[in-house]
């Protein structure tokens, strides 16, 4: 079984990532009368869903970058103002999936930092997922976690997925996705019946494209979310990546979890060992997450992984990712001395 981990001092979510046939399954969507959830909206992020590039490119300009994903779509990412960063993933040409999170980024019917009782008394929101695709059945099942921390809603062909800060009772941000993104994804317990769509093989020069893209995501939604707290933003630190990557691949590589290696030692001896220059350090690790965007709103609802990400002595991050395993290394660099 699969799961989503952090270390503890904090969280541990574990979720079946493992789909399962259900041959019920098939009669029970017939004997349902399914709703279609909210209407999309004509405007913001969820207008997206859908569109072409030409439409991408009218509504958000041109991407600051463009990343590929584990799951067969590139995210096209727009980091221009932290407090209206979007990602938009692109496949065949079209919007599969986007992902807004500040202040100011429109995501119609909700809005960021709306109190979660008044989405919950607005809409319908059920344990259970129910749809089918290209002829086959599936089903989403919603923990008590999920639905108060990742709560989803159906928008007509597509999902919308709540990401919930518990700390504040509200929308910390919003994916929207459609079937098939959700199916490779499955960010849920899921059963089936019929076909499985699956995630793409991905080939060690993927991998390597992949990583980079989330280290850089990390640290954007990072400096999204601490912007919202009015902190400042974090500097990226090259040596420190280099660092923090190095642990996630030893963690992946000898098949443990910890913020101390049996090679490398803990945090302060892998920096030394870099000779990094700090006056304070910390640290976030996890694995087995989705991507970028949901590892880092599952630090952010960990108590601990909460007090790093919304630190306001740190000034740098190094951020290293290999395929399922990241690692967020916090500094607080020496300042130059005044002349």
């Amino acid at each position: 079984m699969g799961y989503n981990k952090e270390d503890n001092d904090g969280l541990v979510i574990e979720q079946n990532s493992t789909p399962k046939v259900d041959e019920s399954l098939e009669k029970d969507i017939s004997e349902q009368s399914l709703s279609e959830g909210i209407e999309q909206p004509s405007q913001g992020v969820a207008s997206l869903m859908g569109k072409d590039i030409d439409s991408l490119k009218a509504a958000l300009g041109e991407p600051s970058r463009v990343d590929l994903s584990a799951y067969g779509f590139h995210w096209w990412i727009f980091n221009k103002q932290p407090d209206q960063y979007i990602q938009a993933g692109v496949f065949n040409g079209k919007v599969v999936t986007a992902f807004g999170i500040g202040s100011s980024v429109n995501v119609q019917p909700f809005k960021i930092g709306q109190h979660i009782e008044e989405i919950f008394s607005m809409n319908v929101i059920e344990p259970d997922v129910t749809f089918e695709y290209n002829g086959s059945s599936y089903k989403f099942e919603l923990s008590e976690q999920d639905m108060n921390t990742r709560p989803i809603i159906k928008m007509g062909e597509y999902f919308v997925q709540l990401y919930i800060d518990k700390f504040t009772s509200s929308v910390s941000s919003i994916r929207y996705m459609d079937k098939e993104t959700i199916v490779k994804q499955r960010p849920y317990e899921m059963v089936y019946r019929g076909s499985l769509i699956e995630p793409p093989v991905l080939s060690e020069g993927d991998w390597v494209r992949i990583e980079a893209g989330l280290e850089k995501q990390i640290l954007d939604i990072t400096n999204a979310i601490r912007i919202r707290h009015e902190l400042p933003s974090l500097e990226w630190h090259e040596k420190t990546a280099e660092v923090a990557y190095a642990h996630s691949k030893d963690m992946a590589i000898e098949d443990y979890f910890s913020h101390e290696s049996d090679k490398y030692g803990d945090l302060s001896e892998r920096l030394k060992a870099a000779e990094i220059l700090y006056q304070l350090a910390g640290e976030n690790i996890a694995a087995n997450y989705t991507d970028g965007p949901a590892v880092v709103e599952g630090w952010l609802n960990s108590e601990s992984h909460r007090e790093a990400l919304l630190n306001e002595e740190f000034t740098h991050l190094g951020v290293g990712v290999y395929q399922r395993h990241y690692t967020q290394n916090f500094l607080k660099m020496w300042e130059e001395p005044q002349q």
